[in-house]
C-alpha cells in the first residue's frame, strides 16, 4: 500500500508533515499505562481546512487518524492501534475571540487550560473545568473532562455551546450556537463531547466561562476515617452549601504528599475544600461547614483566604500522582476512575481500600467526592507480568463494583483502550445505538479506531 506522506506534504506544507522517529515516538503514548504504538506519520494542521484535507487523504490511502492534544490522557486515547496518521493540534492554539458580555470564549483545540485562564484573567473571567493537568481544551472536550471543580460548575459537556467539527469524509459542521439554550434539533454538542475523536476532529470550540469569584476560601478537614469524611461531604451537600471543590485524600496519599510537596499534614483521611462567593455569604458557609464536619468526628479544620496559602494547598492535591511516580522510579502508574451515586460512595471507597490492602501494591485513594468520582493510584512494573495481571484484576474489581451499584466505569478519564471492554456491560442495548451512530458518521472506522465503540466487521 502506497504512503500518504507525499500527498500530505503537497496539500499542507513540508514542515507540517513528518516521519521523524523522535516525533513518532512522542505520539505513540500518553500518560497511561498502555503500551505505546508509533504512528506512521505525524501532521500539524493550522486550520479546519488543513484537517479536512488530512481526512480526505486518509480516506484515499485507507489510513486511520488519531487526534493528539498534549498526550495527558489516561486511557490510551491518542495511542495508535495500527499504522496511521497522528494529528497534532498544537499549532492550532489561537484564542479566537473573548465575548465577555456573553461569558463565552471561542478557541482552537490546541489552546491549553493555563493559556486560556491567563488570557481570561484580563477580563475578570476564568474557565471552570480543572482536571489538574494542563490539558488542551480540545482534548478535554473529547473526553468530557471534569476534575476538582465539577461539584459546583459542572463537567466539560456543561460548558460547550458550539463545536466546529471535521467529519471522516472531510466535511465541516457546527453543532450548536451562541445561545444559552435551544430546543432545536438533536443535541449534537452532547453527542460529540466525550466521543474521544471517534466521530470527528474538533477544530474550534465555543465554551462558557465564569466571573472570577469575589472571594475564595479553601481549607482542610481531618477525619478519623474515610467513612466519616464521606458522610460529612454528603451532609454538606444536603445542607445546600455552595461548595466549589471537595476532594478526599486518604492516609497513604497524604504521606506521599508530605514527602513530595514539603508539607506537614496530619496523616489522616483529609477533605480539601473550597468555597466561592461574596465574603459575607462565604463566612456563613464556612461556619456552617465547621458545624457539620464536627458532627462527623472532624478533629481539625483550617481555612485559608490568602492566595499563596490556597495555591499551596491545591498544588499538594494536584501533584498527588507525581508524588507516587517520584516515589517509585522505573514503575508505571495506573489510576482507576469510576463514579458512583453519592449514597454508595462510602461503601465503594471502603471496598477499594480492602482490595488495595490485600494486594501486592501500595496504593492511595483520592477523589472528587462531591460528585461520587474517586481514583486509586497504583504503581506497578510494566516488565513484570504478575504485577501487570494483578493491577488489571484490581482495576476490574473496582469497575465491577461501580457498575453493580449503578455507577459508571469512568467518571472523567474516558474509555479509550482501557475501558472499552466494559461498554456492553454498562450500556446494554444502547451500545448498539452508539455503534449505529459511529457507522453513520465513520463507516470505514478511520477516526480513532478500536476506541470507545468498536464496529463489527
Amino acid at each position: 500500500m502506497s504512503s500518504p506522506f507525499g500527498s500530505l506534504q503537497e496539500s499542507l506544507s513540508i514542515p507540517q508533515v513528518t516521519t521523524n522517529e523522535t516525533l513518532r515516538e512522542l505520539h505513540s503514548k500518553d500518560e497511561s499505562y498502555h503500551a505505546p504504538v508509533k504512528p506512521e506519520i505525524v501532521v500539524y494542521p493550522y486550520n479546519a481546512q488543513d484537517v479536512s484535507e488530512i481526512m480526505k487523504i486518509a480516506k484515499h490511502y485507507r489510513r486511520p487518524v488519531y487526534p493528539f492534544g498534549v498526550g495527558s490522557s489516561l486511557e490510551g486515547h491518542v495511542i495508535p492501534t495500527e499504522d496511521g496518521i497522528s494529528i497534532d493540534f498544537s499549532e492550532m492554539n489561537d484564542i479566537i475571540e473573548v465575548k465577555e458580555e456573553d461569558f463565552l470564549v471561542k478557541v482552537q483545540p490546541g489552546v491549553t487550560r493555563t493559556q486560556l485562564n491567563k488570557e481570561l484573567k484580563k477580563y475578570g473571567l476564568f474557565f471552570t473545568v480543572d482536571p489538574g493537568a494542563d490539558a488542551t481544551i480540545g482534548g478535554m472536550a473529547a473526553t468530557n473532562a471534569s476534575g476538582t471543580s465539577s461539584v459546583r460548575y459542572g463537567v466539560m459537556r456543561d460548558q460547550v455551546r458550539d463545536l466546529e467539527v471535521v467529519l471522516a469524509d472531510g466535511s465541516i459542521i457546527h453543532t450548536g450556537s451562541l445561545a444559552a439554550k435551544s430546543s432545536s434539533g438533536y443535541n449534537l454538542n452532547s453527542l460529540f463531547v466525550g466521543s474521544e475523536g471517534t466521530l470527528g476532529c474538533f477544530t474550534e470550540l465555543t465554551i462558557k466561562v465564569s466571573g472570577i469569584p469575589e472571594h475564595i476560601v479553601a481549607g482542610r478537614a481531618i477525619f478519623p476515617s474515610v467513612d466519616d469524611g464521606v458522610e460529612a461531604v454528603v451532609s454538606i451537600l444536603q445542607a445546600g452549601i455552595q461548595i466549589a471543590r471537595c476532594e478526599l485524600v486518604d492516609e497513604p496519599s497524604i504521606e506521599k504528599v508530605n514527602a513530595f510537596s514539603d508539607t506537614n499534614y496530619a496523616i489522616k483521611p483529609t477533605l480539601f475544600l473550597e468555597f466561592h462567593g461574596n465574603e459575607a455569604g462565604l463566612n456563613q458557609d464556612v461556619e456552617f461547614t465547621k458545624d457539620i464536619v464536627n458532627e462527623h468526628g472532624c478533629s481539625e479544620i483550617e481555612f485559608e483566604q490568602d492566595t499563596a496559602a490556597r495555591n499551596k494547598l491545591w498544588e499538594a492535591r494536584h501533584t498527588l500522582a507525581y508524588a507516587f511516580i517520584h516515589d517509585a522510579p522505573g514503575k508505571k502508574m495506573m489510576t482507576t476512575d469510576v463514579c458512583v451515586p453519592i449514597s454508595k460512595l462510602a461503601g465503594a471507597i471502603k471496598h477499594a481500600r480492602k482490595l488495595v490492602d490485600a494486594s501486592m501494591f501500595e496504593g492511595g485513594i483520592a477523589g472528587h467526592v462531591g460528585d461520587g468520582n474517586y481514583h486509586i493510584t497504583l504503581m506497578f512494573d510494566r516488565g513484570n507480568e504478575e504485577e501487570i495481571q494483578a493491577a488489571a484484576a484490581l482495576n476490574e474489581e473496582i469497575v465491577k463494583y461501580a457498575l453493580a451499584v449503578g455507577g459508571t466505569c469512568t467518571g472523567e478519564h474516558g474509555v479509550g483502550i482501557g475501558k472499552q471492554k466494559y461498554q456492553a456491560e454498562e450500556h446494554g442495548e444502547s451500545l448498539f445505538l452508539m455503534e449505529k451512530i459511529k457507522q453513520a458518521l465513520d463507516p470505514e472506522s478511520r477516526l480513532n479506531p478500536f476506541k470507545l465503540v468498536q464496529l463489527k466487521n
